[in-house]
């Protein structure tokens, strides 16, 4: 018996998600090795929901088989149509680790450059600004400065 029971509503939507799914692990003539096992594992933690094709025409040993891996992997057998085999885990959420100390990376700008002589075409130019620059109005490439806590205007009413 799996671990993991579902409701025939969660097995219904499982089976509906599974639906446009292709299969990503395919059990041959050797049948179910440890390699073919080691597979289906990985992809239950890729994946969550998985296709699983069987290239047996004995029925009885795919349903065995289906058995045998919602038991051997903790995962929940969802549908066995044909050959394919439809099994659920859920997916185990990685932690994100956040660095304090990263900088945003460098952007690209586009700038029109106009020239001061009449008729000609604007050049475009693509500016490279990293993380501690700014880009001014007229598009040139300034290091940014830490904005003042209080105005000058402010400091002075006060």
């Amino acid at each position: 018996m799996p671990l993991i029971q579902l409701t025939p509503a969660q097995r219904k939507d499982h089976r509906a998600d599974a639906h446009h799914l292709d299969p990503v692990v395919m059990v041959g003539g050797d049948g179910l090795t440890a390699n073919v096992k080691n597979e289906i594992d990985a992809a239950l933690n890729a994946h969550g929901l998985i296709k699983v094709r069987v290239f047996s025409d004995d029925r009885v040993a795919r349903e065995e088989m289906f058995q045998t891996l919602a038991n051997d992997l903790n995962a929940a057998p969802i549908q066995h149509i044909g050959k394919l085999l439809v099994l659920w885990r859920p997916k185990v959420e990685k932690e994100k680790t956040v660095d304090e100390n990263r900088m945003p990376g460098p952007r690209d700008f586009k700038v029109l450059k106009y020239s001061k002589r009449a008729g000609q075409r604007p050049e475009v130019k693509t500016l490279r600004v990293l993380g501690n620059q700014r880009l001014t109005p007229g598009g040139n490439v300034k290091r940014a400065k830490p904005k003042p806590p209080v105005s000058v205007k402010k400091r002075s009413q006060t």
